[in-house]
């Protein structure tokens, strides 16, 4: 996976390592510890071992390195041709970036070599030097967690005003747009095609005090590694905020962070899993699990 924000963490975590082991001797603490600075939580089921046992023929058995000089990684061809076919994307617009130095490499693909299905004709205008300008906006008060003043239109072409604290963006490829998601007002998510003018909230009071982060309810399962399952949970749930737990050889324990209002689709995620997943705590989420099974046998649902 090219640029991959989560699998690129590995090569940065292992960078370190390895020049950390050039430096001076490495111990399995100071590895595990490098890995949880540079990659997340999981990882350490992962990388450790990986270099340990030789999988990755980069250190010695005593965590000495085989390499003698620290690691570099310039851009392959490959990558160096992704970059040119992704910023022909007309969402590349909105990050105001460029890559002068790839105008002699030939695109990995173009937009004619593939056709996206089941997806809205009335995506967001990526282009329209507005919808840039708001973006850009928004971006920026995120950044330094300003709030913001908008008015928009509603769903029914109403035009309304809404003042809040954005803190991210979404992007939906059915819908082709993107949603600003938001704290301090009744929207936790909205389109940003929608937005008419946005400026920096200059008012007083009480509400310029920035709202508490909602809290995150906690969930424990329990992973058996058959057909491969734990790289697909770790996959499947890559956007959540996670601790992972090795049992043996076959069991893994993950804790996993959520939000009340992603409920509802966690349920039906873990339940794809069939029996490779076992909900332990807490006893609520189990019996969401417990009643969605029954209504699927009640309509007589695989």
């Amino acid at each position: 996976m090219i640029f991959s924000e989560f699998y690129s963490a590995y090569y940065h975590a292992v960078t370190k390592i390895l020049t950390k082991a050039l430096e001076s001797p490495m111990t399995e603490s100071e590895m595990q510890a490098l890995v949880l600075e540079y990659a997340f939580s999981e990882s350490v089921l992962t990388i450790p071992p990986a270099l340990k046992s030789g999988q990755w023929q980069l250190m010695h058995p005593d965590l000495t390195p085989i390499l003698h000089h620290s690691p570099t990684r310039p851009l392959t061809l490959l990558e160096q041709r992704w970059l040119c076919a992704i910023q022909r994307d007309p969402r590349i617009a909105l990050f105001d970036v460029s890559f002068p130095a790839l105008s002699d490499a030939e695109p990995l693909f173009t937009p004619a070599d593939y056709k996206i299905y089941d997806q809205y004709l009335d995506g967001d205008p990526f282009t329209d030097p507005t919808y840039i300008e708001h973006f850009r906006f928004i971006l920026s008060a995120i950044r330094e967690k300003r709030p913001v003043q908008l008015t928009m239109h509603n769903r029914h072409g109403k035009e309304i005003g809404v003042r809040c604290y954005p803190k991210g963006f979404e992007y939906s490829l059915k819908d082709d747009k993107i949603r600003i998601v938001a704290d301090g007002c009744k929207f936790e998510h909205f389109n940003l095609g929608r937005v008419l003018t946005c400026t920096d909230y200059t008012g007083n009071g009480p509400w310029r005090q920035r709202p508490k982060p909602r809290r995150k309810k906690e969930l424990l399962i329990s992973i058996t590694d058959e057909r491969n399952a734990l790289e697909r949970v770790m996959l499947h749930f890559a956007h959540f905020e996670k601790q992972a737990e090795r049992i043996d050889d076959t069991h893994y324990r993950l804790r996993l962070f959520y939000l009340q209002n992603d409920e509802t689709e966690l349920v039906i995620r873990i339940l794809s899993f069939g029996p490779y997943i076992e909900v332990i705590a807490p006893q609520s989420f189990r019996k969401l699990i417990q009643n969605r099974l029954r209504a699927q046998k009640r309509c007589e649902l695989p």
